[in-house]
């Protein structure tokens, strides 16, 4: 049967455009297990996407003939997570974000400043650690009947850190999320304070190589992805 996806305009990252960890969740939830999504352009915001499946490993999201999206079954993100990040040290860390409350990200339903309904995940420097890391209590409207949170929406908070975690000090130049690789091990549940983190991996030029993880509150890695982000040229 045919199938499509359509992301809302409320789970946007980019003003015009939808957040590249959410979008990319919704593609993987064709795949099993974990995938490896690759953006090749801005996800359309309230536009039917077509998906087709060349083969049960492989998903395209398309709008007409421009391929949006690209994903692939994969088996897990090629990153080993650092020590864990207590919730006390993450609420810390989460003051010192550097997100701005005006710009093309300042309305991110994940980090934006600007948004009141925004889900908060305002990720910091961990104190004496190469590490930024945030609270983050999922709300109901994100979980099942049963409580767990949908897995777009991991994705999501997977996404928004790995800039941050690439750009602790100094100017925060213009980059986006060009390929996330992401597996969710365990449930996350709403309404219970999960932790957040994420950890630079390299910069190559303009491309920026990182690592983010959900934890529970004792430091379970719930999720976990490797993100590649693209500065865009000036």
């Amino acid at each position: 049967m045919p199938a499509s996806i359509t992301i809302p305009a409320r789970f946007n990252g980019p003003l015009e455009n939808g957040n590249g960890g959410y979008s990319a969740g919704i593609l993987a939830g064709f795949l099993e297990g974990a995938a490896e999504v690759r953006l090749r352009r801005p996800v359309p915001l309230d536009r039917e996407l077509a998906v087709e499946q060349p083969a049960p490993s492989r998903a395209l999201a398309l709008d007409g003939e421009d391929l949006i999206m690209e994903g692939r079954s994969v088996e897990a993100p090629d990153v080993q997570p650092p020590d864990p990040v207590s919730p006390e040290e993450a609420r810390a860390a989460s003051r010192r974000y550097r997100g701005l409350a005006e710009g093309t990200f300042s309305r991110c339903f994940v980090c934006g400043r600007a948004r009141e309904d925004a889900f908060g995940v305002f990720a910091g420097a961990v104190d004496g650690r190469a590490v930024v890391a945030s609270p983050w209590m999922p709300p109901a409207w994100t979980a099942d009947e049963s409580g767990t949170v949908r897995p777009e929406f991991v994705w999501a908070v997977l996404d928004c850190p790995t800039y941050f975690a690439l750009y602790q000090d100094g100017d925060l130049p213009m980059s986006v999320l060009a390929q996330i690789t992401g597996e969710v091990r365990n449930p996350v549940h709403s309404g219970v304070e999960h932790v957040v983190i994420a950890w630079p991996i390299g910069i190559d030029g303009r491309k920026g190589h990182a690592g983010s993880a959900v934890l529970s509150a004792d430091g379970e890695v719930l999720a976990l992805a490797r993100a590649l982000l693209i500065e865009l040229r000036s």
